[in-house]
């Protein structure tokens, strides 16, 4: 059995989660949505404003598709995941920081920057997933996975919660404004990123060494060859396809409702706060059930309960209903996330670890396409909102039966044996 590197790289590998977090948290979803809107892209009317963000994410989402499969492929071949994972961090450190520079009204340039950012993020994790068999080991991978998500949380929220206080009360920071303040924040993303990613640098190691073989559409071919020899693989692989594009869906809906019933930003970042507070014991907690239940179970029963969030925002009407369906949304979702990753490590091969999460996070990057389709063709069929997000449920749905097919033990076997 492999065995892992030992506590030290274990907790700087985890602590990666803390540092990166903080992009996806404050300038994915906190504040480089609305910021861009009232400050760099103030002239533009809101649907143009809308057209080109919306634009920034599609493409970077689409660059990453392309290229995940490579980006493992390379990691593997080269035996030089930690260089990949400091290149990719670079760079969305570097686009993070840059965002801090940019003048009111270069909504141009604070979208390149953006959609570079996400190209970092995006790219670091993957040779961060990648990085997770040889760190933790089979037995500890539930554990360590978790672990990682946990602390992302924890960080996101710490770091959020400060830039709230600025934003909210820019004086007592010495800011002129709160719009002083965001830009503040988006520089200590930066460098919060950045520092908090030393230790995984440092202290983690490839296990796996360079081959001879190089990047190339063949290796591609026979990456994908190579994953459906691993039949439990591949479908836990399609079964993810459709439960993590409903979560994803769900995660967004969540937002749409909240504004539907007439919360305002303040009660959006309240929510998140909540979502990021109440994720931190519950990914950890999700981690020792993984242990426990095993992995596939838990995440089983993450799915049951995300379904009963969709049958509970079908019927949603008051914003204190908002608020408890953002805490229970933070109770499963780094727990699905994160044993979801787990899961997958058992099931590829420790050594070429780097090709199949190219894989699995190019999936990933296609969360919420179905989703979104599906209710927005519902809602017009219907002429119900509330009809187009029950039909959310479909996808767990899906997801849930192609999980059941998957055998674990099985599963672990024929990686072993490729």
């Amino acid at each position: 059995m492999r065995q892992g590197q030992g506590r030290r790289a274990v907790w700087s590998w985890a602590f990666y989660d803390w540092a990166n977090s903080v992009f996806a948290t404050i300038v994915m979803v906190g504040f480089f949505p609305v910021f861009f809107k009232q400050y760099w892209a103030w002239e533009l009317g809101v649907t143009e404003s809308t057209f080109w963000l919306g634009a920034a994410n599609s493409l970077s989402a689409l660059l990453m598709v392309v290229a995940a499969p490579l980006i493992g492929l390379w990691a593997d071949v080269a035996g030089r995941k930690r260089r990949l994972l400091a290149g990719f961090t670079g760079l969305g450190v570097l686009m993070s920081g840059g965002l801090f520079l940019v003048a009111q009204g270069q909504w141009w340039l604070a979208l390149w920057l953006y959609g570079l950012g996400l190209v970092g993020f995006s790219g670091a994790n993957i040779a961060y997933d990648a990085l997770l068999p040889g760190v933790a080991g089979r037995r500890d991978l539930e554990r360590v996975s978790a672990l990682g998500y946990a602390l992302g949380y924890l960080g996101g929220g710490l770091l959020l919660a400060l830039n709230v206080v600025m934003v909210f009360s820019p004086a007592s920071f010495g800011l002129a404004d709160s719009a002083e303040a965001v830009r503040w924040a988006f520089l200590l993303v930066a460098l919060w990123w950045a520092l908090f990613s030393l230790p995984v640098l440092l202290w983690v190691r490839d296990d796996a060494p360079a081959t001879t073989s190089g990047v190339a559409l063949s290796e591609l071919r026979r990456t994908w060859s190579e994953l459906r020899a691993l039949p439990h693989a591949f479908t836990f692989l399609i079964a993810y396809w459709f439960y993590i594009d409903g979560v994803g869906t769900v995660a967004r809906m969540a937002v749409d409702y909240g504004l539907a019933i007439g919360l305002d930003s303040g009660d959006l970042i309240g929510a998140l706060l909540l979502t990021q507070f109440v994720g931190f014991p519950a990914a950890i907690a999700f981690g020792r059930l993984g242990e426990r239940w095993g992995a596939r179970r838990a995440i089983g029963l993450a799915i049951v309960i995300f379904m009963l969030v969709v049958f509970w925002a079908w019927r949603m009407q008051t914003a204190g209903e908002f608020y408890v369906l953002a805490a229970v949304i933070g109770m499963v979702l780094g727990g699905i996330q994160s044993l979801s990753r787990a899961l997958f490590s058992r099931l590829i091969p420790a050594d070429q670890s780097g090709r199949f999460f190219g894989l699995y996070n190019m999936l990933g990057k296609f969360a919420a396409v179905l989703g979104p389709l599906l209710v927005g063709g519902v809602a017009a069929a219907t002429g119900s909102p509330r009809a187009g997000i029950l039909a959310v449920s479909v996808l767990f749905l899906g997801g849930a039966i192609l999980l059941s097919r998957v055998n674990v033990g099985e599963g672990e076997r024929q990686a072993a044996l490729l």
